[in-house]
This record gives structure tokens, C-alpha cells and sequence, in this order.
């Protein structure tokens, strides 16, 4: 019977070195197949192979109507609002509104105290009583020396001066009604009415105040006839004309109201050198008075090419693209400098780089260079199903653990 060969056992130290080695082989099999998209092509390129193609998303361009806008900020101005203010001068007496009240044209707001002139037109009537009696007694007397001339009692010259003594007097009664109905104008100033009707504001002043004509009292509001005020720049408003869209947007940028523009003014602001253009507001519900607001015009639309935001690269102020193009080795990336205009949505207006027909790439951008091999298809592994890379880091965590 034939003898077997025992093995000796092997140490614990030499199984450990074993082990050791076996792990250090295995990660380095999976880091090997573990690289990026571009080490690949590179070593593919240094191995003499061809190198990888990545895929990218591609748009052709095409024209298609461009919305020549400029944004600018409006102001909220109402034909229906005022300042309050008093035409006379004195201490405030009565308040008889509050801030928030709405109040008809005509409406006593204030009061003011009215007592030294309440007393001037008192004088005045006084005055034209005795005026008036004068007039009176030279009306008879006018009346009886017309009578003497008749019959021959008086001369001429009598009548005349009596006649012209009537004039007189009858000329001062005219002058004293005249300076009453003057006074009790001015009396009435004493009490502030409304102008119009509207919402009371803010009432700055309070009983027993001294205030001037220059005071402002109070405001009155009518969310009624408002008009978005524009200031456009003087280099611009040869283009402004009435009629051209205006859109007002909120704070999200969304467009809640489109209107047109009104009235242009024919003088330029000489302090800010501007054009004044108002476009008045069909709706008044979401707007106040002196809000200031995004109002874009609409100066004309014209066929034109964009591009997508996300297909744009930045790079020491001026901007990039990559469009695809045919070459002896295939369809290689091109990195293409362009000018840009305003965001229109999700697009740049094109000023000038590109042309209608040329392959823009829009996904991918950042995993490609100037001269890739690209070809054209969805998304890749990054942004789709995780690739192989991840699926060997997994198993090579699953290992390690």
C-alpha cells in the first residue's frame, strides 16, 4: 500500500501574508476597472485604440420667434389720489376722520380755528350796512333832484352831482359785497373738505397744531385710474411709441397683467435723462399707489436663434458651446465662443458664434473638451442608471467588509 505525503500545516503568520496579498490584487483589479470615462480614453488612446465616444444630447437650430424685452421698474401712480393740504393758516380745532376712512368729495375732514376771520367778514358786513344806506339816500336824492329839474327848480349841474354822488355810492355797496363774498371764501377755507372721493391715509397732525399752507394734512386714495409710470433710458426711446405691450410680473417673475402703453412724454427728464411712458391699468385689485413693480416692453418680435442656458459654459467672462461636428474620425466636439443677449425663459438669445442648422450639444457638457469623440444620445451613466464603476465600488466594499 502505497505511503501518502503528509502537507505540513501552514502558519499563522503565513496565511495572513497570504490573505494580505490575495485583498491588495483584488482592489487593484477594481480600481483598474474602476476608472473614469476619461482615464479610459486615454489609456485606450495610449494602447493605440480608438478612443471612447460620450454620449452627449444634441438640438439642431433652428429659427424660431424671438420677444425683443426690456425690463424696467415701474411706479404705481393713480389719476384719483391727492395730497390734502389747507389754503389757510391757523391751529387745528376738530378732526372729524381717521386714517382709513372712506369719505365722499366735499367731506369736512378738518378744522381750523376761523375766529379772527369769522370777525373781519363781521366787520365787513357792518360796513356794507352803512354802505348800503348810502347808496340808498343817494338813489332819493338823485330821484328828487330829477324831479326839481323838471320843473324848473334845479339846474343841471344840481342833477348831475346828485346823479354822480349815486354812482358813487352805489359803486362802494358793489366793492364791500365783493370784498365779503371775498372773506367768507377765504372763511370757508377754515374747514378742509375732501377734493374727491377716496380713502383717508395717514393724518400726520393732530388737534392744536399750527399748520401752513405747506402742511400736508392727509392723503386721499383711489384704487381707481392707475397707471404704471416708466423712465426710459434717452438712449432708448426713439423705439417708445403708444401702443407697444407692457408686461407687469410679480415677484416670481410670472406675468399677471399685459397692457399698453398710453401716453410718451415729448420732453426728456433733464435730471435723468429719461422718457416718460405710461401704460394705465385695465385691473386695479393687485396694485396700491407709489408701489413700485417689473414692467417689461415689448418693443418687437423677430425671428432669431437661442440656446438653452444649460448648454452655455462660462470661462473668464466669455461665454462658451460645444456643437457637434463631422470629421474624418467622426463626429468630434468643437468648443465655440458666441454672444449672448437676454434670458428669454430658459434660453439665451443668440447674438452671434453659431448659425440655424449647426448641432448644439445640450447634455453632457461637462464631461466633454474641444475635439472629443462625442456621439449623440440620452443622458449617460451619471445621469441615468449607476454604471459599472459604481457597481464594482460596491463590490469592492461588499469585499472589504
Amino acid at each position: 500500500m502505497p505511503s501518502l505525503a503528509l502537507v505540513p500545516p501552514l502558519s499563522f503568520r503565513s496565511f495572513r501574508l497570504a490573505v494580505v496579498l490575495g485583498g491588495t490584487l483584488a482592489l487593484g483589479a477594481l480600481a483598474g476597472c474602476g476608472q473614469s470615462a476619461s482615464q479610459q480614453q486615454a489609456a485606450g488612446a495610449r494602447a493605440g485604440g480608438p478612443p471612447m465616444a460620450m454620449p452627449v444630447e444634441v438640438i439642431t437650430l433652428e429659427p424660431k420667434p424671438v420677444e425683443q424685452l426690456t425690463e424696467f421698474v415701474g411706479t404705481i401712480k393713480s389719476r384719483h389720489s391727492t395730497t390734502v393740504m389747507p389754503q389757510v393758516e391757523g391751529y387745528i380745532t376738530k378732526i372729524n376722520v381717521k386714517s382709513g376712512d372712506r369719505v365722499s368729495k366735499g367731506a369736512v375732514l378738518l378744522e381750523i380755528d376761523d375766529a379772527s376771520q369769522a370777525a373781519a367778514v363781521a366787520a365787513l358786513e357792518s360796513t356794507r350796512a352803512a354802505r348800503e344806506s348810502d347808496a340808498a339816500y343817494a338813489r332819493d336824492q338823485a330821484a328828487r333832484m330829477r324831479k326839481t329839474l323838471d320843473i324848473g327848480a334845479a339846474s343841471q349841474q344840481d342833477y348831475d352831482q346828485a346823479a354822480a354822488a349815486q354812482k358813487s355810492a352805489e359803486a362802494q355797496l358793489k366793492a364791500i359785497d365783493g370784498q365779503i363774498r371775498q372773506q367768507r371764501n377765504e372763511l370757508s377755507y377754515y374747514k378742509v373738505t375732501a377734493p374727491l372721493a377716496g380713502v383717508i391715509g395717514d393724518i400726520p397732525v393732530r388737534v392744536g397744531d399750527r399748520v401752513t399752507r405747506s402742511t400736508a394734512l392727509t392723503t386721499i386714495d383711489d384704487n381707481a385710474g392707475l397707471e404704471v409710470y416708466i423712465n426710459v433710458p434717452v438712449q432708448q426711446a426713439p423705439n417708445l411709441r403708444v401702443g407697444l405691450p407692457v408686461r407687469i410680473l410679480n415677484d416670481q417673475g410670472e406675468v399677471v397683467a399685459t397692457e399698453k402703453i398710453t401716453f410718451v412724454a415729448p420732453s426728456v427728464d433733464d435730471a435723468t435723462q429719461t422718457v416718460l411712458a405710461k401704460a394705465a391699468l385695465t385691473t386695479n385689485k393687485m396694485w396700491r399707489p407709489d408701489q413700485y413693480v417689473r414692467a417689461r416692453i415689448l418693443w418687437r418680435t423677430e425671428q432669431g436663434l437661442t440656446v438653452p442656458v444649460v448648454s452655455v459654459v462660462r470661462i473668464n467672462g466669455q461665454y462658451f458651446t460645444f456643437v457637434a461636428e463631422k470629421s474624418p474620425q467622426g463626429t468630434v466636439a468643437r468648443q465655440r465662443a458666441v454672444t449672448l443677449g437676454q434670458v428669454v425663459g430658459n434660453d439665451y438669445v443668440l447674438l452671434g458664434g453659431l448659425k440655424a442648422g449647426e448641432q448644439l450639444i445640450v447634455g453632457g457638457v461637462q464631461k466633454i473638451g474641444d475635439g472629443m469623440p462625442v456621439r449623440a444620445g440620452g443622458p449617460g451613466p451619471a445621469a441615468g442608471q449607476p454604471g459599472r464603476q459604481s457597481r464594482l465600488g460596491r463590490s469592492a466594499r461588499e469585499v472589504a467588509s
